[in-house]
């Protein structure tokens, strides 16, 4: 096999740098908003209870898990946590028991706000010392990277 050379090194060394900072970026992102959420409470549990608050109605776990690109065991069992802590309602389908339906609760609602008051602020901060100028012309790249990766990731492996 030889190396690459001339055009065909360079997409390459572009894609390794742009996944390195995002990979990088969203470390120091998780780690930043991680340290500001409320005792107890995990980055899983409050994207979890954003969505739900976003949506504002029910959800499967199974459509949550695919929301996350999680498992299904690994949803259940933020659900499980989140549930305990009162800050979801978990119910059956009344038309397929197999079935169950998430919602977020009042409690959930109130930990999810309390979240956010804790690390906006922050992020807050980020976005201002970046620019929001910057920022605002970064959006539309990553919009689109998002939507590439998702795309991707449907498609069969070959």
């Amino acid at each position: 096999m030889t190396e690459p050379t001339g055009s065909e090194a360079a997409p390459d060394s572009l894609a390794a740098s742009l996944f390195a900072e995002v990979f990088i970026a969203d470390q120091l992102a998780r780690d930043l908003i991680g340290k500001s959420l409320p005792k107890g409470m995990q980055i899983s549990h409050f994207s979890v209870l954003n969505l739900l608050a976003h949506m504002n109605a029910e959800r499967t776990p199974a459509e949550l898990a695919e929301a996350f690109h999680v498992t299904r065991g690994a949803m259940t069992n933020t659900l499980s946590r989140l549930e305990w802590a009162g800050h979801v309602h978990i119910r059956p389908d009344w038309d397929d028991a197999r079935r169950k339906f998430v919602a977020i609760s009042p409690a959930g609602r109130a930990a999810r706000d309390m979240a956010l008051a804790a690390f906006m602020p922050r992020i807050a901060d980020v976005v201002r010392d970046v620019g929001p100028d910057r920022v605002r012309a970064a959006l539309p790249v990553l919009r689109v990277l998002r939507r590439q990766l998702d795309e991707t990731l449907r498609q069969p492996l070959r």
